[in-house]
């Protein structure tokens, strides 16, 4: 299989990326990593007329630590974020979630804020900012903006972007001092999109609970906040009881679509499933941090 023809082209700058889009608008595609944007290039799904390739854009590879959140740029690949001992120091949930991300080989090549961009409702990474409220920053011809992820994912592989838009980095903030955390997900087989997926972090404080963060994958057309699940938990004290109640609301609140891979039950059940047993190991190490 090969693409429809496209216009390519290579900037250095970020200058020069945001006016090619600008120039290009809804005709162009960003390439940094492609092991999404290619093989639906491939297949003829996508048609981009014109292919803005960042890969020379060394601005936007750093991995670096801002403050109390970890900052990736545009051409960092999910394989140094996994390996990196910052990412794993202060963002464990994310290492945990980029190992299931495709096999090593995807990962190499593959982006994290490309992941986002690409905005697949059954990715991990999208579901990791979303459980962090981490922050997406894009360039445009009308400036530099800030986009929290609640605002950044719209639809099936949709975002808020503006199409003249450069999205050029990401930001994860760290987990609470002492937290706990984990992250479970089914799929068919290694390296497929999950089925469903979770990614939970708990904080303790005095015996309970005292933050509570619940985001799931595969079961909607963005990722999903189990903010009524997080209420639940907020206050409470820790129990095999308490997990089943939060899974429980987790079933009540989610709407998922059926396919060929699995059934809308199966989806939410599995969904009620993985979140008692990452909320029950997201517990454990709380303890052990404690």
């Amino acid at each position: 299989m090969k693409p429809a023809a496209f216009e390519y082209h290579a900037p250095h700058t970020v200058e020069e990326a945001v006016g090619l889009l600008a120039a290009h608008g809804d005709d162009a595609k960003v390439l940094a990593g492609g092991q999404s944007l290619v093989p639906m290039m491939n297949m003829r799904l996508a048609r981009p007329a014109v292919i803005v390739d960042i890969n020379r854009v060394q601005a936007l590879n750093y991995l670096t630590q801002d403050g109390a959140s970890l900052v990736l740029g545009a051409l960092c690949r999910q394989r140094t974020a996994e390996r990196s001992a910052l990412v794993a120091r202060h963002c464990p949930l994310l290492v945990d979630a980029l190992a299931l991300v495709g096999h090593a080989q995807i990962r190499n090549r593959g982006t994290v804020v490309g992941s986002l961009a690409h905005a697949d409702p059954a990715a991990e990474l999208c579901a990791v900012l979303a459980a962090l409220d981490g922050t997406v920053t894009a360039i445009g011809p009308e400036g530099t903006r800030s986009i929290p992820a609640d605002a950044l994912f719209v639809s099936f592989l949709t975002t808020s972007l503006d199409p003249r838009e450069l999205l050029t980095e990401a930001r994860f903030p760290a987990l609470p001092r002492g937290a706990g955390w984990a992250w479970k997900e089914i799929a068919r087989r290694h390296g497929d999109f999950a089925l469903a997926g979770v990614g939970v972090v708990l904080a303790f404080r005095g015996g309970g609970i005292a933050e509570a963060r619940i985001a799931l994958t595969g079961v909607g057309p963005t990722p999903v906040r189990a903010t009524r699940a997080e209420r639940a938990l907020a206050g409470a004290t820790p129990s095999d009881a308490l997990w089943e109640t939060a899974a429980d609301a987790v079933r009540a609140d989610l709407e998922p679509d059926g396919d060929i891979h699995a059934s809308a039950e199966y989806r939410r059940h599995l969904a009620g499933v993985l979140t008692r047993r990452a909320l029950s190991d997201a517990a454990a190490r709380a303890r052990e941090a404690a």
